[in-house]
């Protein structure tokens, strides 16, 4: 079972009325279907098989079948079906499902989006209300009557009517704050259930079930008979509904259908006939009135019929309609009409272009020529005959001549008279007869072949002919024949300028311009070669405009310019150019019906490399240009301003004055979040797992009438920088976005090219991971600050170390020469100073003098020896040398200065490349102890030995007095040498032993680890 699910109601109230005649209930009912209507509703002027129809069908796998329809404020459309609750948001059919997952499978009887824009749910359990996601029940558990019907008052109050209902309670109820109200007999509804349920402007609701009842709370309902008899019948009034007009309302009993599609005036039924439809003999499964207020009835098996201006249009499976069985009916919000029948789902909706082929009654589907008269008539070259259009009437017209012809040419002249290019001859039609032209000798003007025809500013007629040949027609004769030339043989188009000229042009890409017996011939082509000429237009200023395969040609002055694909065309080849009543220039194009605005034409004669903007019409808007062989003429401009075109099968019309405009403004809806394949949903604030690498977005657009031309824009704030374009796709896709808080907008555009700019928005925020979290990124900033702040510490106190250590070696190295000085080189100066002094006081004894100068030289020569040696001590590096040997050998040699004793030098084992810092410190601690020796053991043997092993090992032995216990242990005051040596011994990881008697000498032993001392094998240097 069906209902009607929307009414636009005007009704004023109906009382019980005597009755009146048959013709005044009929008058009323046409009252109904002839009113004033709305714009927004498909045009009722067309016929069914001319508007936009779409189909879904069961058996395609498209959709499941499909039981109720409603729409929802937020623009989606709902869908009962038997997989479950659906969806739809005009290119994607999703099954909705609850929080846990799982669809709403439950049969349903009724649908309806309400003002609030929630969902109420009719079903055999009761009422169920949809809101924000969540799904409440307004059934009580004793009463499960099935849902027939819902609808909503004008105070936003949900109503429903039931069947099945229990005793004591009534078939009409209200949903209330928690539960339904319901109202029965004690509440003035005597109907023991109803099926159908609508309301009129007055507040009055109209329900059928058994009996036509009309009711409004707070007092008692009104019922009508639905056969005029006393007692029911037990037959079901199933569909009803109600016009503009308080005294007419239209039901349907489906359960009789001897009864079929009848209506109620003054009290009393009548059955519906109109031509085309025989009411009682219909057997309707559902019934709608469209804001037009055409009447549409579907039936159980025979498709659907709309009723209006007294005549009926059928439309069934055959002309496309899914299934022929049609329960239920809905306009959307554009205005869009859906038919739910048993195989399927239809929508149907106003098309821009509207068609005319053998569906609405033309002779044949071969047009070759079409003429808009000045009579308003509109002539159609056809196969055999004339279809000629007329205030929507349709007549045929075929010359007895033209059996076995083709029609292939039209041209009307300033007399009103009709010229017909035949295939085989050339006829004039004038006052209701046909006559056929001849040459002057009284034969036929026969040529076997096409026949372009046009009128010049005499008045003269003039055509083309086989062979090239150009006629002159006055009367009825020919009047002169003119050879064009083998050129121009094949030339199949003839149009006249404003100044007596004819221009001709031919498929190969040659025009010619013919004056008063001038002929001009230019040729038409580019890069590619010659363009192929489809039909030539003459402008006002005596230019011409050029359809080609390869872009419309501007002529002028002998010079040409294109207006194709590189001006913003969407294709280049161009069947037919013509303009409007307001300039605007039309092209009949492969790609569709192009517009061009007068404003931009004029700039592309301006600037021929120029883009232009371009409104397409294509195949969803009616458009359905094809190609077909140049001739006269495939579009034409009627007096009330409609251009008519034709592709060859059809005829084709656009009223530019009146172009159906979807304003509505699409809906923007963001639907889902999918992150890494896996749906998040669309919360507002929402988080995105952490590491999410790709991101996809799904929004949508609500419009229904040519969804694939909606169009989209979308932005995501904090990442991108500019609005991105994706053109009718409904994803967004990002890869790899960083942790942050995002605001994705988008914008949407319907098929007119009406934006929402508001769109849809939605917050989100990519979590972070462990180690991209603020927290971490702080203690990470924060060890590396600590990190560098003790790096850098320690290197101040690295740098403060070498500092202190260069100063200690530098106070080390001046105390050493400071002692050095003191104990050899002043001690000698001091005692020459003596001498000198000596001599002086005995300078009167020249033998005294003598012996004090020749000591004086000796002391001398000693402190020289001395100073030499105190620099050497400084100068001589074995890093020069890099030979530790040489240089211990060197200082045992020059120990002789100071000393008599006898010196030896010894040394084992292979030398080994060693550290210089370490040999440096080595001999600067053998040189003191071979120093040492010479100066203060008074040993008359010296040895030094040196050995390299795993460690390097250096001795330095005599036999002299030795050295006092309390010497080796704090050494003597002012004398720092044994604590030098201790020290740079000390420094190089070595130790320093010294072993010393008065029997047996001084023995100086130092011992250098290996791995201190050698290079390569792990050695560990010194700084």
């Amino acid at each position: 079972m069906s209902r009607f699910l929307k009414t636009r109601a005007n009704e004023h109230a109906i009382e019980t009325a005597p009755l009146v005649s048959l013709a005044l209930d009929f008058a009323l009912l046409l009252l109904l279907l002839l009113a004033p209507a709305p714009a927004a509703a498909v045009d009722p002027d067309r016929h069914i098989s001319q508007y936009g129809h779409t189909a879904w069908r069961v058996f395609d796998g498209t959709i499941p079948r499909v039981i109720q329809i409603t729409q929802t404020t937020d623009g989606y459309i709902w869908l009962e079906t038997t997989d479950g609750l659906m969806r739809f948001d005009g290119v994607r059919f999703s099954l909705w499902r609850a929080d846990d997952g799982k669809p709403l499978l439950k049969g349903f009887s009724a649908l309806l989006g309400s003002s609030d824009g929630s969902l109420w749910i009719g079903n055999s359990d009761g009422l169920m209300h949809l809101k924000d996601g969540k799904l409440y029940t307004y059934a009580k558990p004793h009463e499960k009557a099935t849902i027939a019907a819902i609808v909503e008052d004008r105070a936003g109050t949900i109503w429903v009517s039931r069947y099945h209902v229990p005793k004591g309670s009534g078939p009409l109820c209200r949903a209330g704050e928690a539960e339904l109200v319901c109202y029965g007999a004690k509440e003035g509804v005597p109907a023991r259930y109803a099926l159908n349920l609508t309301l009129d402007s007055d507040g009055y609701f109209w329900f059928g079930g058994d009996v036509l009842c009309r009711w409004r709370p707070g007092s008692a309902a009104t019922c009508f008979d639905k056969v005029g008899r006393q007692g029911r019948t037990g037959m079901d009034i199933q569909e009803l509904t109600s016009g503009p007009s308080g005294s007419v309302s239209i039901a349907i009993d489906a359960v009789g259908p001897q009864f079929g599609v009848r209506y109620l005036s003054g009290g009393k039924w009548s059955p519906l006939i109109v031509p085309g439809f025989d009411g009682p003999s219909i057997r309707s499964h559902g019934m709608y009135l469209d804001r037009h207020n055409s009447l549409w009835v579907g039936t159980g098996n025979n498709g659907l019929y709309r009723i209006r201006d007294g005549v009926a249009d059928h439309y069934t499976s055959q002309d496309g309609l899914s299934g022929n069985s049609v329960s239920s009916f809905y306009e959307d919000r554009e205005g869009d009409l859906w038919v739910i029948t048993d195989s399927g789902l239809d929508m149907f909706r106003d098309t821009p272009v509207v068609s005319y082929s053998t569906a609405q009654g033309l002779s044949g589907a071969w047009i070759s020529s079409i003429l808009a008269r000045r009579d308003g008539s509109i002539w159609i070259g056809n196969q055999g005959a004339i279809d000629i259009l007329r205030n929507g009437q349709h007549s045929l017209l075929s010359p007895r001549d033209m059996s076995g012809d083709s029609l292939v040419t039209l041209f009307e002249d300033h007399a009103q008279t009709v010229w017909l290019g035949l295939s085989r001859a050339l006829l004039a039609y004038r006052n209701g007869r046909f006559f056929e032209i001849r040459r002057p000798d009284g034969s036929p003007l026969r040529q076997n072949y096409e026949f372009p025809i046009t009128e010049d500013a005499d008045g003269n007629i003039w055509t083309l002919g086989q062979t090239g040949h150009l006629f002159r027609i006055k009367g009825e004769k020919v009047v002169e024949d003119i050879q064009l030339g083998e050129s121009l043989s094949s030339a199949t188009l003839l149009e006249a300028d404003k100044s007596g000229g004819l221009w001709i042009g031919s498929k190969g890409g040659k025009i010619a311009r013919y004056r008063a017996g001038q002929l001009e011939t230019y040729s038409l082509k580019d890069d590619d070669g010659p363009l192929s000429i489809r039909e030539i237009m003459v402008e006002t200023d005596n230019s011409l405009l050029i359809s080609t395969d390869r872009g419309l040609v501007r002529w002028s002055n002998g010079e040409h310019t294109v207006l194709g694909i590189q001006n913003g065309l969407p294709c280049e080849s161009i069947y037919s150019a013509i303009k409007d009543d307001n300039g605007l220039l039309w092209l009949y194009a492969r790609c569709g019906l192009l517009q061009i605005d007068a404003s931009q034409v004029s700039k592309w004669e301006e600037s021929p490399t120029r883009p232009v903007s371009v409104r397409v019409f294509d195949a969803r808007d009616g458009a359905f240009p094809s190609g077909q062989t140049p001739r006269q003429h495939v579009s034409s401009k009627a007096p009330d301003g409609r251009l008519w075109f034709t592709n060859g099968v059809m005829a084709q019309v656009v009223d530019p004055k009146h172009l159906a405009r979807n304003e509505v403004m699409p809906p923007v809806t963001i639907e889902d979040v999918i992150a890494d394949r896996k749906v998040l949903g669309a919360q507002a604030g929402m988080p995105v797992p952490a590491l999410t690498r790709d991101l996809q977005i799904d929004y949508t657009a609500l419009s229904f009438s040519v969804p694939q031309k909606v169009r989209f824009r979308y932005i995501l704030e904090g990442h991108d920088t500019a609005w991105q374009d994706p053109g009718g796709r409904r994803q967004a896709y990002y890869t790899d976005l960083k942790p942050g808080k995002y605001r994705f907008r988008v914008i949407a555009s319907n098929n007119d090219g009406v934006w929402n700019e508001q769109g849809a928005s939605l917050d989100f925020k990519v979590m972070p991971a462990w180690y991209q979290t603020f927290w971490f990124k702080l203690l990470v900033a924060v060890i590396i600050l600590t990190a560098a702040w003790a790096l850098y510490r320690l290197r101040v106190r690295q740098i403060a170390h070498a500092l202190a250590v260069r100063f200690d070696e530098r106070l080390a190295e001046r105390t050493r020469i400071a002692r050095e000085l003191h104990d050899t080189f002043l001690q000698t100066v001091q005692g020459s100073k003596l001498v000198a002094d000596e001599a002086l006081e005995a300078s009167y004894e020249p033998a005294r003098m003598r012996q004090a100068m020749e000591q004086l030289s000796t002391w001398l020569g000693r402190a020289g020896r001395e100073g030499r040696a105190a620099l050497n001590s400084l100068r001589a590096s074995t890093t020069e040398t890099n030979d530790l040997a040489e240089g211990l050998r060197r200082a045992t040699e020059e120990c002789r200065m100071f000393s008599s004793m006898k010196t030896s030098f010894s040394v084992e084992g292979d030398s080994k490349e060693m550290h210089p810092l370490v040999r440096d410190e080595i001999y600067r601690i053998s040189y003191e102890a071979i120093r040492n020796a010479s100066a203060h053991s008074k040993a008359s043997r010296l040895h030094v030995d040196l050995k390299y092993g795993q460690d390097i090992a250096i001795t330095v032995s005599d036999n002299g007095v030795g050295i006092s216990e309390s010497i080796i242990n704090g050494g003597t005051d002012g004398h720092y040498g044994l604590q030098g040596m201790r020290e740079r011994a000390s420094r190089i990881g070595g130790k320093l032993r010294i072993v010393s008697s008065v029997d047996s000498g001084t023995e100086v032993s130092l011992v250098i680890p290996g791995k201190i001392a050698f290079r390569g094998n792990g050695s560990t240097v010194i700084e």
